[in-house]
């Protein structure tokens, strides 16, 4: 069985919103997901490094009735009759959320970004009006889930779910309660049953720490998530798998983990990431520095650019001293030698492009309608992380460093495309037909967002290394090739990603994790 994940380009939608987007579908063909016991349960994660938590008890939770208690027993015998008889729906939701709790609320999210990845559209005097949070789904709909908003999305996600997990290991193994089907025979569970202690539940931990952070970042879907969230409870009971109280006591810890994770993004800087106030300092800076022409919007009519202040979000793995000592060395002076070199390349694509050239530039494209790069990247850790048969909580560990990586390249990159504000080829009459975005052009955020999210993943999966290595070059380059950037852009922002990326690297190595 094969699940289809369909991306539209929106060209109908977004005719006239940017230059360059033109109308196609993008088909992402990948096998079903099915459930797994994983090759190691990770007893010792309740002693991981969290993000958020100061400790994995910052949250109590109560200890639980005994198995021979009789409340115990009720509960055994109430899940015992609600996991049979079931419809081929209740079959089909455990086999879907039988996948993996942060495997499956990551999916929701990725889709929540394509969803909501709609630049809005200018009004008829000429003004591009700002989604409004408080009223989410009036033109334009809040969130417009840009690369750097799907950025932030996805690792408070992960975050969340990875400080919630870490948790409810260590109360896992502080109480020890067996799964139900350990202490009752009868009882026959849908999905594979591993030794891990069932209390409380993993599933109910991801679940509910996600639609905190799901709903916080997009308001205008909680019925929505409300109903995946109660769909992914009522599936643990039809499998089989917990009883009423392990889930109970899972809502609990997801909740508050979940709080207290809004409210490290509520202070984070986000709320002024689009301040249009800051650009004309910005590009006084650049034109003091010697930038002979600065970037400007090439739409009509001209649009603001996209989060000007995003640069200055608190990052995840290294602090605001940093952020700039790694901010990437100025680009070519104008129509300089190397300038002219990168530019006759792009001159070279745009004359006679070849088809495997067009194939990367559409492939990688990941534009309006689209999970983003992050997202992209996202789907390639979660399914690597799934093809390992990796824990719940490994799972969400390994989702949590890319996408606390991925974030602070989007805080890089910005910081240092609004600190040059240097022109994209556009402005010198290069045309793209893979979507024009409205920012600077130096660094390429492409190539920064995927060199850090590979220079993880290769950490983590070093046998995969070179694949990692080798998507992230491809993505890089069809930049060029999709007459976006520079040649010395993608180079910069490659290099850029690879130094972000190796600051969670260096936070995996020191997590108790093992690696």
């Amino acid at each position: 069985m094969k699940k289809y994940i369909y991306f539209l380009a929106l060209g109908s939608i977004l005719s006239g919103l940017a230059t360059g987007v033109v109308s196609c579908s993008k088909l992402i063909d990948e096998p079903q997901k099915s459930a797994y016991a994983p090759t190691n349960v990770d007893e010792k994660a309740g002693n991981w490094k969290t993000y958020v938590l100061a400790a994995p008890t910052d949250i109590a939770i109560a200890e639980p009735k005994s198995i021979s208690s009789a409340e115990y027993q009720a509960e055994v015998a109430s899940l015992k009759q609600k996991a049979t008889n079931l419809t081929s729906d209740q079959q089909a939701a455990v086999t879907y959320w039988g996948a993996g709790a942060a495997y499956r609320w990551n999916e929701i999210g990725r889709e929540l970004c394509a969803r909501y990845n709609i630049p809005p559209a200018s009004t008829p005097d000429g003004k591009y009006p700002v989604p409004d949070a408080t009223n989410p789904l009036a033109d334009p709909k809040f969130p417009f889930a840009n690369p750097p908003y799907a950025s932030r999305a996805l690792a408070y996600l992960s975050v969340a779910q990875y400080d919630a997990l870490v948790s409810a290991w260590y109360y896992k193994y502080k109480y020890n309660r067996v799964a139900p089907a350990k202490t009752d025979a009868a009882l026959k569970p849908l999905l594979p049953v591993s030794t891990l202690p069932s209390y409380p539940s993993e599933d109910a931990v991801v679940a509910t720490a996600s639609v905190v952070i799901l709903k916080a970042m997009f308001p205008g879907e909680v019925p929505y998530l409300e109903a995946k969230l109660a769909e992914h409870r009522n599936s643990r009971l039809w499998a089989g798998m917990n009883v009423e109280s392990d889930l109970a006591a899972g809502e609990a810890l997801g909740s508050a983990v979940a709080a207290k994770v809004m409210t490290r993004a509520r202070a984070d800087g986000m709320s002024a990431a689009n301040n249009q106030t800051v650009t004309a300092g910005m590009i006084q800076a650049a034109k003091d520095r010697g930038l002979a022409e600065v970037w400007v919007s090439q739409e009509s009519p001209a649009r603001p650019p996209m989060l000007p202040n995003y640069g200055a979000v608190q990052t995840w793995n290294f602090d605001k001293t940093t952020l700039i000592k790694l901010r990437p060395g100025p680009p070519p002076v104008l129509n300089d030698a190397n300038y002219e070199k990168d530019m006759n390349e792009l001159r070279q694509v745009n004359k006679s492009q070849t088809r495997d050239q067009a194939r990367i530039a559409n492939y990688w494209s990941d534009g309006a309608g689209s999970y983003t790069p992050p997202g992209h990247w996202h789907r390639t850790a979660a399914n690597t992380a799934h093809d390992a048969q990796y824990s719940e909580v490994r799972m969400a560990r390994t989702l949590a460093l890319v996408g606390t990586a991925t974030m602070d390249a989007a805080v890089g990159c910005w910081d240092a495309k609004y600190y040059y504000y240097y022109p994209r080829p556009q402005q010198f009459g290069m045309k793209t037909s893979v979507g024009l975005p409205n920012f600077p052009s130096y660094p390429s955020g492409h190539s920064t967002f995927s060199a850090a999210a590979a220079t993880v993943l290769s950490a983590i999966f070093p046998d995969k290394a070179s694949e990692f290595a080798a998507e992230a070059s491809e993505a890089s380059v069809s930049r060029v090739y999709g007459l976006i950037h520079y040649r010395f852009d993608s180079n910069a922002g490659l290099e850029h990603g690879n130094k972000i990326g190796a600051y969670a690297v260096e936070r995996a190595k020191a997590d108790g994790s093992g690696l």
